[in-house]
């Protein structure tokens, strides 16, 4: 009579996947049940996982179902594989996000000579110039960390994965920037932080892209170098000029975005006010004078001189200190009147006294010798 229990026995091929429960977990191996074996499954410690493994528990828990290919049939136990069940899984899903070109999140499991290892139930590397966008020098803090990667190389005949979260950073920050162009518009005051100062001017980051404040729109005042007003790190405010989002070029201001030398012009200067200035151009109709900082104002060629001149470069040459008088001020103009010669006419007054009469005059001499011949 034949045993039904020998009948409902399957007869297991190597290869082929079952569903198994673990029952135990010891510390090389887990022990798992098999539906219609009358053997127990083993799972040893180095089929557990791509990656090496120190303990079983790391990995597995008494009760857990799992899917797991038949590597050996042996008459008191069948030999299984969670590793390959996992692998073959993760080349089909692997190779269609390569295809689609997406990024796929993974935990460091270890930093090895070179760069670092991640467990995608494939053993996945990622070179240390394909960590970052920049130079790392220390990559022991990475460890435990969990990241995007992108798929830069899939090879399952080889065994080959290659990963790089360093393309993942440079396509993040490539959209950020061209988020951040849209976004701009010339007129706009923004914040951002000094990158580079250079002998033109200075580079300032704006979240994700580059803008220049030429040295001429750094400071009212005049500047030997950017190095004057502006320091790497340096949080500052900017005026947007213009945007080439196809060259992704922006320019800006800084000087906008601070009070000019006109701002409050008539608290600094009053008409009738005399002040010193310095003569900075001279042209055929009169000359320019430098009576605050970046404040010019005109001393009309009729208002240089009481003595008639033909041109200002007979009395005046450019660098010169000269006392002038405000004449008027046209603040939504920026013009500022000046005279000298007024001044000049002061000084006639003031030093061209009449003396006080001493000996005598001429008619009292002509009277007495008139006087005389009576």
């Amino acid at each position: 009579m034949t045993d039904l229990h020998e009948i409902d026995v399957h007869n297991f091929e190597v290869g082929e996947k079952v569903t198994a429960q673990v029952t135990a977990v010891e510390d090389k191996q887990v022990i798992v049940s098999i539906p219609n074996s009358k053997v127990d499954g083993v799972v040893p410690i180095s089929e557990l996982a791509s990656l090496h493994v120190e303990k079983a528990s790391d990995v597995v828990n008494e009760g857990d179902e799992l899917l797991l290919e038949i590597i050996k049939v042996e008459d008191d136990a069948i030999v299984l594989s969670k590793r390959r069940v996992d692998a073959t899984k993760a080349w089909e899903e692997l190779q269609q996000i390569f295809v689609e070109g997406k990024f796929v999140e993974a935990e460091i499991k270890d930093v090895v000579k070179g760069g670092l290892v991640v467990d995608l139930g494939i053993r996945g590397f990622v070179p240390a110039s394909l960590v970052e966008d920049h130079f790392v020098e220390d990559f022991s803090d990475y460890k435990g960390k969990t990241l995007l990667f992108k798929i830069v190389e899939l090879d399952q005949e080889r065994n080959r994965l290659i990963l790089s979260h360093r393309d993942v950073v440079l396509e993040e920050k490539a959209k950020q920037k061209q988020s951040v162009l849209e976004s701009l518009q010339a007129g706009q005051i923004v914040e951002g932080t000094v990158e580079r100062v250079t002998n033109f001017g200075a580079f300032v980051n704006l979240g994700g892209v580059d803008g220049l404040v030429h040295i001429s729109e750094l400071s009212h005042d005049h500047i030997n170098h950017p190095s004057d007003v502006v320091s790497v790190g340096d949080k500052i405010k900017v005026k947007v000029l213009s945007v080439d989002t196809e060259n992704e070029r922006i320019s800006l201001s800084h000087k906008a975005t601070l009070p000019g030398p006109w701002e409050n012009i008539r608290e600094k200067l009053t008409v009738g006010s005399i002040v010193e200035g310095t003569v900075k151009r001279l042209t055929s109709f009169g000359a320019f004078v430098e009576v605050l900082p970046n404040i010019e104002g005109l001393v009309h060629i009729s208002q240089i001189s009481n003595q008639h001149i033909k041109t200002p470069h007979e009395v005046l040459k450019e660098g010169d200190k000269v006392q002038v008088k405000v004449l008027d001020i046209k603040v939504d103009d920026k013009r500022i009147s000046l005279t000298m010669k007024e001044l000049e006419e002061k000084e006639e007054v003031n030093y061209e006294l009449p003396e006080e009469s001493s000996g005598f005059q001429l008619g009292e001499v002509i009277g007495d010798q008139l006087r005389k011949l009576k």
